[in-house]
Formats: C-alpha cells, sequence, structure tokens
C-alpha cells in the first residue's frame, strides 16, 4: 500500500439499489473529478458541497451515468486525504462503468480496509477506533451497536490512555533515578511508584474483567435446547422466535436435525439451536440427528435443559444432566399449562429454574431474562460510561502488559535495580500500544485491516 498514490472503491453493497457510490482517495482525487464529472454549471467543486451533473468515460467525455459528485478536501475527509465521492443509480454495471471510469483516469482499485487504514496512518483515528468500525457495521442488535459506537467514540482509548499515562509517570521517576545513580530511590518515592504502577494493574484488571460479557454482546451467544424426545423443545423454538420453525408432533423423535435461529434478547444476539432429542434408538437417521446433538451440547455456552413437568424425571432426563454437568445451564420446566407431577427435589441444586408453558407461552418472557442474565450484569446495563474489550487481540495483549507489571512487582519486592525496573514497564507500555496502534506490526496491521470490505 502506498500512501501517496490515489485509490477508488464501490462503497455500497454489491447489487441493485436506488444509489452506488464511488469513493476515491489521494493527492489526484481532484484531477481525477475533472476528468470523470461535468458538473451543471460553471466553476469548480467546492469542498464539502453536492453538485448534480454528468459522469464520463475520462478518454471520450461519453455519457455513463447522470449524478452527484462532492469533493471533500483534506484534512476534512474520512482518511485525511482529498476525497471525491460519486454517487450514481445503483445497478450493478453503472456503478462498476463509474469505478472503471476512476481507475482509467488515474487511480488504482484499494485493498480491502484501505480508506480505514489510510484514516488510521494519517492520525485521524487510532487503531482502537478502526476496528470499531467493522464492529460498526457488523452490528446485530442496538447494544452491540451502542458498544461499538462508544470504541468508535475513543472510549476504550480514553481509559487505556489513563493507564499509560500513569505508566510513563512511574517510568519517569525510576529513569531520573537511572539518570543520577549517585541517588538511591527512597522510601516516599519508591512509595509513589508502587501506587502509579498498582492503580495501572487495577484499570487493566478491570478491562480483563469486561472481555466476558463484552465479547458475548459483540458476538451473542449459542443456546442449546437439550431433552428428551417430546419435552416440548420444537416448541420452545417456536415461542422464542415468535414463529413456526420447526415442526411441532405429538410423535417423539419428530426433530431429527439441528434447527438453528438467530433471536434478540434485549440487544443481545442469541443463537437459539434446536436439536434433536436424547434417547435409545436403532433408527439411523434419528441416530445421526442425536450424534449433532451431542456435538452442539459440547459448543454451547448456555444450555437450556429441559423437562417434562406433567412427568417424572426418568433415566433419560438423567442421563443428559449428567452429560451437561460442566456446563452453564438453566432448567426449563415445561408444560405447566398440565396437572404437575414431576419432584422438584430431584432438579440439579444451584441452577437456575424456570416454569414456563411453551404451549401458552407462559414464563417465556421469564425464561428470555433469565438467558440475558446469564451473561449480562446490571452494571453493564446501568453504567452509561462503562468500557468493555470485545476482541481477542485486545485481551491476549493486556493479558500481557499485566504479566510485565507482575514482573514489575516482583522485581520490586525483590530489590532490583532502576534498570530492570524501567524494562517491564515499558514492555507494558509496548504492549497497550499494540491496542491503539502505537507500536503494532505491519503484518497485525495487514490482519485486521484484510478483515474490511473493499470500499471501507
Amino acid at each position: 500500500m502506498y500512501l501517496e498514490d490515489t485509490i477508488a472503491a464501490i462503497a455500497t453493497p454489491v447489487g441493485c439499489g436506488g444509489i452506488g457510490i464511488v469513493r476515491v482517495s489521494g493527492p489526484d482525487a481532484s484531477s481525477i473529478a475533472d476528468k470523470v464529472f461535468i458538473k451543471q454549471g460553471n466553476g469548480g467543486l467546492e469542498s464539502h458541497r453536492f453538485y448534480y451533473g454528468r459522469i464520463v468515460d475520462p478518454a471520450d467525455k461519453s455519457l455513463i451515468d447522470e449524478g452527484m459528485g462532492v469533493m471533500m478536501r483534506a484534512p476534512r475527509s474520512y482518511t485525511r486525504e482529498d476525497v471525491l465521492e460519486l454517487h450514481c443509480h445503483g445497478g450493478y454495471l453503472i456503478i462498476q462503468q463509474v469505478l472503471d471510469s476512476c481507475l482509467r483516469a488515474g487511480a488504482r482499485l484499494s485493498e480491502a480496509g484501505e480508506f480505514t487504514r489510510r484514516a488510521f496512518l494519517n492520525g485521524r483515528i487510532d487503531l482502537c477506533q478502526a476496528e470499531s468500525i467493522i464492529d460498526l457495521i457488523n452490528s446485530r442488535t442496538e447494544m452491540s451497536l451502542a458498544f461499538a459506537q462508544s470504541q468508535r467514540e475513543g472510549t476504550l482509548s480514553a481509559r487505556l490512555g489513563e493507564i499509560t499515562g500513569l505508566l510513563r509517570n512511574a517510568l519517569a521517576l525510576i529513569e531520573a533515578f537511572i539518570d543520577f545513580p549517585e541517588e538511591d530511590l527512597d522510601a516516599a518515592s519508591l512509595g509513589q511508584i508502587e501506587s502509579l504502577v498498582e492503580r495501572s494493574r487495577e484499570g487493566l484488571g478491570l478491562l480483563l474483567d469486561s472481555y466476558a460479557h463484552g465479547k458475548v454482546i459483540r458476538d451473542g451467544i449459542s443456546v442449546l435446547l437439550a431433552g428428551k424426545p417430546n419435552v416440548g423443545k420444537s416448541s420452545l423454538l417456536n415461542a422464542l422466535t415468535l414463529e413456526q420453525r420447526a415442526i411441532v408432533s405429538h410423535i417423539p423423535g419428530t426433530t431429527r436435525d439441528v434447527i438453528e435461529e438467530i433471536i434478540n434478547i434485549d440487544g443481545l444476539p442469541v443463537r437459539i439451536i434446536d436439536s434433536a432429542g436424547i434417547r435409545d434408538s436403532h433408527d439411523e437417521i434419528e441416530l445421526e440427528g442425536i450424534r449433532r446433538s451431542l456435538e452442539k451440547l459440547a459448543l454451547a455456552d448456555l444450555v437450556l435443559f429441559m423437562v417434562d413437568g406433567s412427568s417424572a424425571m426418568d433415566r433419560l432426563d438423567r442421563d443428559l444432566l449428567q452429560a451437561i454437568s460442566g456446563k452453564r445451564f438453566i432448567t426449563v420446566v415445561n408444560k405447566t399449562d398440565l396437572p404437575h407431577v414431576l419432584d422438584v427435589n430431584e432438579l440439579p441444586a444451584g441452577a437456575g429454574i424456570v416454569h414456563i408453558s411453551s404451549k401458552n407461552g407462559s414464563g417465556i418472557e421469564q425464561l428470555r431474562s433469565a438467558i440475558f442474565h446469564s451473561f449480562v450484569s446490571d452494571r453493564v446495563l446501568t453504567s452509561r460510561d462503562h468500557v468493555a474489550i470485545t476482541s481477542v487481540r485486545h485481551r491476549d495483549i493486556l493479558n500481557r502488559a499485566l504479566d510485565g507489571l507482575e514482573g514489575f512487582r516482583s522485581q520490586l519486592a525483590g530489590g532490583a535495580s532502576g534498570e530492570l525496573l524501567a524494562i517491564d514497564l515499558r514492555d507494558s507500555l509496548a504492549s497497550i500500544g499494540e491496542i491503539t496502534g502505537e507500536t503494532t506490526p505491519d503484518a497485525i496491521l495487514d490482519i485486521i485491516f484484510s478483515s474490511f470490505c473493499i470500499g471501507k
């Protein structure tokens, strides 16, 4: 990627639509506009104003389409470079011809994520904010969108800035004594350094603790409906999705394959998985469905262990309960619309229990709430300034930074020299810098921006 050249790409989704947009960024954006866009009336294109005109082939000025053109001159643009946008009709062939005209006029096709990468390299956003843009685009619920917006606005960057500020102050105190070795670190200075580092450790610890719910808000969770045949799993799937997604029958073994649906529970993306009932069977097709159910069981974030409240627990219920031991699960007692027979004392102690009727809908809202609060705390919902990390990359980097501070504490307790103490602090600072982009290797940048679409 060369920052001195000019790039172009289609910025709208592939296919037919009302409007298609081609974006151009770089030092030649203005000259490309002169070659491919003829505005109505006299004069050039003032910055940040839309003009109606003709989009033409740069070679013979033949008409491609009528549309709107806008120039956004540096630094007041997404990339902090001169940016041209051409808005045309959203037909596949038309927008491709508009892009081709820009390429023939001197631009090259952009790489994946190159517009956002230029915004990062030109200092408009840091890497943490750049990563949030792909989360913004991929958000499936209002809560995941709010978290992505918060990160894009710099809340995580600001929190990391507070932590690095503390570490830099501690490092400055240590380096001052390194520069003047004839003076020993006095107790007051040591106490100040230790306090700064300890506050940094606490800040990193809070961010790491936030990963568990931050990840599920961004990526969602998988919830498996597990139970013996005819316990009401498919009826519950239909009740949760508010549609007849699965076939419901009184005949045991009706569901023979895994059925998956995405639902939104108060902003949390939830993939509901209806599985074949677990039982002894000689039917090859049903056995394959049971095998797939057991595979999904191992991968699910949460299991809804369903039992029939109108009958006593039997061997199949107990075998399944044994299979989910060690998993996070909620016991769901179904068929509360029928006379109650189940002995609740046989249900597992310590696990949440929700009584429902998937037939008439009673208890469904309580179950949705139980699923939600299994992963999202009230603190996240009530705190407006809550900051969370949502990516594995950030989690692993913060763990490295925390390891460096643990090493610092050990060195300090052992009376290590200022030089050795400074090394641990520099290592932690360098790790945190990988999140904001200050110290991120180019190979990692390539991986991050390759996940973007071409026009972003």
